[in-house]
């Protein structure tokens, strides 16, 4: 998945028109985007994604389905809405997962997973401590990990927008190396916060492709595109992917172990599954 798109819970118009939107996955979020005297609200309205579900109209997140993944964003534990969050997605197709917010170790995966057996659960990493436990979280039994960067600036002491973005990197990277060795896929990237910097998106968006975060969410459809484009494998990108699966490939059926392409550059088989996940994005 590429595209994730926040909606709040408590307007079931913009959910019908997330549903719509194109997005490979939407998030209902019963947390930051609803105000407190809205919760009860925004929980009863996940009846409309309940009869949704039931009718058809949720797939799973895949270009084949044309249908999105859906995903609903609870407030965390702890809170003085979580128990009531959690009686009210319990009520909901298993289908539909959870994004848990705010979880600084494997015990808030494994409550939810107690209280919501067979559902998947998306942890969402916010604090310093929870980056400290980025890889026992990962291997938790969760089915994706993702910072909450707003929070985490906060408490790192980091600029909002791109001035804050260097002081994001080894954390990003942190967390994409506890996927790859939890056997998760790579981490798409938090929210960007500014809906009309669409060029600032697109700088952002390729600064975290290169450190092997793969899509982002989003808080705007407009903002949709845009990453879908910087994340979308290029023409180059997927013609040197098969160039690399073809080479190595005939190299490994000849007993050869390395392949020289003819501009000099190296090849061996190492180099071959990063080139087959690419392909495999490109495909989807």
């Amino acid at each position: 998945m590429l595209t994730s798109l926040y909606v709040p819970g408590d307007r079931p118009d913009r959910v019908a028109k997330a549903l719509a939107s194109g997005a490979d996955c939407v998030i209902v979020d019963l947390e930051d985007a609803v105000a407190p005297s809205h919760k009860q609200l925004a929980r009863e309205s996940l009846a409309d994604a309940r009869a949704r579900v039931g009718a058809g109209h949720v797939g799973d997140g895949r270009s084949g389905s044309g249908l999105p993944n859906v995903q609903v964003r609870m407030n965390a534990r702890g809170s003085a809405w979580h128990q009531d969050d959690l009686a009210a997605v319990g009520e909901l197709n298993e289908d539909i997962g959870v994004r848990l917010p705010k979880v600084n170790g494997p015990d808030d995966v494994a409550a939810i997973q107690a209280a919501l057996p067979g559902r998947a659960v998306h942890a969402l990493i916010e604090t310093a401590i929870g980056i400290e436990r980025a890889f026992e979280i990962a291997s938790a039994g969760v089915a994706t990990v993702t910072l909450g960067e707003a929070d985490l600036r906060a408490e790192l002491g980091l600029a909002a927008g791109e001035a804050g973005e260097p002081g994001l990197a080894w954390v990003r990277s942190r967390l994409v190396v506890a996927a790859a060795a939890a056997g998760l896929p790579a981490p798409q990237m938090s929210v960007w916060a500014d809906v009309k910097d669409t060029d600032g998106l697109a700088r952002s968006c390729a600064v975290g492709k290169a450190l092997g975060l793969v899509g982002r969410s989003a808080i705007h459809p407009a903002q949709l595109p845009v990453i879908r484009d910087a994340f979308r494998p290029t023409e180059a990108e997927i013609a040197r992917a098969q160039e690399i699966v073809d080479r190595v490939g005939s190299a490994g059926a000849d007993g050869a172990g390395t392949v020289v392409l003819d501009d000099g550059t190296f090849l061996d088989v190492a180099m071959l599954g990063a080139a087959l996940q690419l392909l495999e994005r490109s495909d989807r």
